[in-house]
């Protein structure tokens, strides 16, 4: 059993890792899906016996190159290599005080100023802090909560929402692993996820497989009650002005179904507000 976060990141990377991907001769019988420990000790050029006290939590401060070495093993992405670093003590960590819930009133008012486009600002755990009017809409006026991760993993109507609900869950679980990574003292990063690993056995077998990814351009596809189905892009900024938050805006393709869904949907949010 792994006794530190970094051994049970290595462990649950090395199962994802096939011999064919690491151009590895298989011989015999297999008792794991992924590399044995053995061969990712010669992938990375160190001693079996050291890879397995860093796996068993009995070596805790492998140097740069050692993390290096692991890294092209393991086939980590420069986020999970990221998160690798980080977890050994090397990469950069951050205060929990440092991510404040305040959101720039010049933010709040270049969002306001996009009618068509949601856009949502969120911390590391997820909590919405800000919002425009027409991601009220989208998300159904956060009837469920104003926390992303619990309206994937804890909001029945989840599944009919999110269209691709089982790619928009590892997705959400990758990025709050790098987030947690980043802060792994936060308290309310460390709250939220004591509440998904007690209330979502789908949210605590993703956990399980330690992947660690940063949003980026992407494509989502909602259901929605009131306007059917939409297809956004998403676009995700790092708040410079409050390390820890982020910017995500949505928009449709021009001139596309979803385009005059969105606008409807944002026509039907203008007037509920000014009825409100």
């Amino acid at each position: 059993m792994a006794r530190t976060e970094l051994g049970a990141y290595l462990t649950a990377r090395r199962a994802l890792v096939t011999p064919a991907e690491a151009n590895l001769t298989v011989t015999g019988y297999r008792r794991v899906p992924g590399l044995r420990r053995e061969e990712v000790a010669i992938l990375a050029g160190v001693s079996a016996d050291y890879y397995v006290r860093l796996e068993q939590g009995r070596e805790r401060a492998p140097s740069g190159q050692v993390l290096d070495a692991l890294a092209t093993a393991l086939r980590l992405d420069e986020d999970g290599r990221l998160h690798l670093f980080r977890l050994a003590g090397i990469g950069p960590r951050v205060r929990a005080a440092a991510v404040a819930d305040r959101v720039e009133p010049s933010l709040l008012s270049l969002m306001d100023a996009w009618p068509h486009n949601p856009a949502v600002v969120y911390n590391r755990a997820y909590d919405v802090l800000a919002s425009n009017t027409i991601a009220d809409a989208l998300f159904h006026g956060w009837a469920h909560s104003r926390n992303l991760m619990h309206v994937v993993f804890t909001d029945p109507a989840a599944r009919a929402f999110y269209r691709d609900w089982h790619g928009v869950a590892r997705n959400s679980v990758a990025g709050f692993r790098l987030g947690h990574g980043a802060a792994p003292d936060d308290p309310r990063v460390r709250q939220v996820l004591g509440e998904l690993l007690e209330q979502s056995p789908e949210f605590a077998e993703l956990w399980d497989r330690h992947d660690a990814r940063g949003k980026a351009l992407e494509r989502k596809d909602f259901e929605h009650r009131d306007v059917g189905p939409l297809t956004l892009t998403m676009q995700t900024f790092d708040v410079r002005a409050a390390p820890g938050q982020e910017l995500v805006v949505y928009h449709a393709e021009a001139g596309s179904p979803s385009s005059e869904a969105l606008a409807l949907l944002g026509s039907l949010a203008a007037t509920a507000r000014r009825e409100s």
